[in-house]
């Protein structure tokens, strides 16, 4: 039987789950919550928006799912805690794995997560809950994704890597293969990952100078 959905969060992140859920056939979206304290609107996308606190008597949770639409604010320590949350409330959490997603592992996907377009899960991948993969992600075979991770778009990720909890990997990242990412972990856009990284390490790519020379005196442009 297919249930309603309940989406926390009322920002870019909840308008694009309501998206793509609303694509889907399993979930309806019924509403939305907030902390009473970020109640502002009592509408967002055409759905109610109610305070999370009234939320399992509103919408209870042995007839609604609920999903967490948060970013990785605070290392994903604010999306982790509302996900541990609505689960002590009783809710099901939903996942998003998109249908132009690329997954071959078997369906070892946890809670809570959410995987968009263009994602390559290859065979013997582990993917833990309350995971976001944005667009076009290659995770190679393998490979394990602990619990409230962050990927953005076009990471590497190669055969046999293992990262821990609540880490943030940014676009274009690369990381070779069999290492291992410490837990809170922050791995910046363009970084190369070539060996294991501690904990609560933060490794980030060398931004491209600005040349020199200005556009106006560049030939051939």
């Amino acid at each position: 039987m297919n249930r309603s959905l309940v989406i926390f969060g009322a920002g870019d992140i909840a308008e694009l789950a309501h998206f793509y859920f609303s694509r889907g056939a399993e979930h309806a979206v019924a509403a939305f919550a907030v902390d009473a304290a970020y109640l502002k609107e009592a509408t967002f996308c055409g759905r109610p928006v109610v305070a999370f606190e009234d939320v399992a008597q509103l919408y209870p949770p042995d007839r609604h799912d609920l999903f967490v639409a948060l970013s990785y604010s605070k290392l994903n320590l604010v999306r982790k805690e509302k996900y541990l949350a609505a689960k002590a409330c009783g809710y099901r959490l939903a996942s998003y794995v998109s249908e132009k997603a690329t997954v071959l592992n078997q369906g070892r996907i946890g809670e809570n997560c959410f995987i968009l377009e263009d994602n390559t899960i290859q065979p013997f991948v582990t993917i833990g809950n309350n995971v976001t993969l944005w667009s076009g992600n290659h995770i190679g075979h393998h490979s394990t994704i602990k619990d409230h991770c962050f990927l953005a778009s076009h990471v590497v990720v190669s055969g046999g890597v293992e990262i821990g909890e609540q880490c943030f990997i940014g676009v274009n990242a690369t990381l070779r293969d069999h290492v291992k990412v410490g837990d809170r972990c922050v791995i910046g856009a363009g970084a190369l990952l070539l060996a294991d990284a501690e904990p609560e390490g933060v490794y980030m790519g060398e931004s491209t100078l600005r040349s020199k020379v200005p556009s106006s005196r560049l030939r051939g442009i």
